[in-house]
């Protein structure tokens, strides 16, 4: 048998109406003048690529109203996570506890004292709502609080050293992530960058030789997102501390994802600053679990300069970071209560049989198979760190189904078949991933 004979579709490019009249089509006509008409427009630029192609595009006016539910309908959507990756860079990082949405709503739906001191009665600081909550949590003398770390650790370097040398190992010029360097962020503080010691080994001898008279910082990255082993050496941040003082230079300590309670081998803002570091940066919405900041702890003097460098102002957290940031930190005046409420902690622990418990009811309502699995901590922390978990595997073709169902569910693909990872997924998202499932299928 030959190719099949082309035929043409029954409406031709001749007969398309113009903007105008299928803009009038009678099922628009409660809609709002110029959205109608983009619609319209939107829905006879693909008529004529369809009868282009020799097919025929149907009813416009059909076509015209799916435009209009495309334009309305939000690009940025809620999403499951069956992925098993706990702070997923892709997928938002860290879920926010109750009290920390409940924050938000509060002081979102109206006005709020963001920056009125209700005591006095007149203008007061952004910075004194989570202020007082941060320095109590990790001992610091002064705390203030930014967009996120790395604008922490770009305020920090163009507050203490623009002009001036910034000493940091050459093994802690690290990615962050995206492209983003630590050398291109400092060089945007206007700071220049003098490299002590190598990739693998650098010692505090190393920073001691290299300070001279234009020396202004000594900076730590923490290594969060790699680990070089084998034949290595580091100073610890004791050893940098004292190295500091006797040149009377600040040590500012970027954490990158930071935490507050105790947590392998993260170390804390709280433990950064008792070891000696004068300024520790960290984020708000990584381990810590809350909304996207950085935060900046440390001595008062040297918060204050950050406060008052006019790059603070560009780089401020707005009402509702602070307001979740500030839901978020009042569960940790509680471990207990952390451990319980906030999403990612909640997850990192949670024992493993609930974990198979959880996969193994998501097998049984979509016919899939228990899967033992290794889920990762995610966001650039603690890299060489593996959880034990279990998932349920069906079939490879559902991925793409399951990305466009309401809300969409994305796994991993591995060995040909979706594996829907239950450790980052609760109770309550693992039936909605049983239900976008069924309806993937069908």
């Amino acid at each position: 048998m030959g190719p099949a004979a082309y035929t043409e579709p029954e409406m031709q490019l001749r007969d398309l109406p113009s903007v105008d009249e299928l803009a009038r089509d009678e099922r628009l006509a409660g809609e709002p003048q110029a959205l109608a008409v983009e619609a319209a427009r939107a829905a006879l630029a693909r008529a004529r690529e369809e009868i282009t192609a020799g097919h025929d595009p149907g009813d416009l006016g059909a076509r015209a109203l799916r435009e209009l539910a495309a334009a309305r309908a939000p690009s940025l959507r809620r999403t499951l996570n069956a992925t098993g990756v706990i702070v997923h860079t892709n997928l938002g990082r860290a879920p926010l506890a109750e009290s920390a949405l409940e924050r938000a709503i509060e002081v979102g739906r109206g006005y709020s004292n963001l920056e009125y001191d209700l005591s006095a009665g007149g203008r007061g600081s952004r910075q004194d709502h989570v202020a007082s909550i941060l320095r109590r949590l990790t001992g610091a003398e002064g705390a203030l609080v930014v967009n996120n770390n790395a604008a922490a650790v770009l305020l920090a370097l163009a507050a203490l050293a623009e002009g001036r040398e910034v000493l940091v190992s050459r093994g802690e010029l690290i990615e962050i992530g995206d492209g983003f360097r630590i050398p291109d962020v400092l060089a945007r503080s206007g700071a220049s960058l003098r490299e002590v010691g190598t990739t693998n080994r650098t010692r505090a001898a190393d920073y001691e030789r290299a300070i001279g008279p234009e020396t202004a910082v000594l900076l730590r990255v923490h290594q969060s997102n790699f680990r070089v082993v084998g034949f290595t050496e580091q100073a610890s941040l004791e050893e940098l501390a004292a190295v500091a003082r006797r040149h009377e230079l600040p040590l500012v300590d970027d954490l990158g994802s930071g935490v507050l309670v105790h947590l392998e081998d993260e170390p804390s803002a709280k433990e950064s600053l008792a070891a000696g570091a004068d300024l520790v940066c960290f984020s708000g919405d990584k381990l810590l679990g809350g909304p996207q900041a950085g935060i900046v702890v440390g001595r008062a003097d040297l918060v204050e300069k950050l406060r008052r460098h006019p790059l603070q102002r560009a780089l401020r957290a707005d009402k509702l970071t602070l307001a979740a940031l500030e839901g978020t930190l009042a569960l940790y005046l509680d471990p207990a209560c952390a451990l319980r409420e906030v999403p990612v902690l909640r997850m990192l622990h949670e024992p493993l049989e609930a974990v198979r418990a959880r996969a193994a009811r998501l097998a049984a309502a979509v016919g899939g198979e228990v899967e033992e699995t290794v889920g990762r901590v995610g966001g650039g922390a603690l890299p060489l760190s593996e959880l034990p978990s279990f998932a349920c595997a069906v079939e490879e073709e559902l991925a793409g189904r399951l990305r466009e169902v309401e809300p969409p569910v994305v796994g991993v693909l591995r060995d040909g078949r979706l594996l829907l990872d239950c450790r980052t997924l609760s109770d309550t998202e693992a039936d909605e991933v049983a239900a976008a499932v069924a309806r993937a299928r069908a």
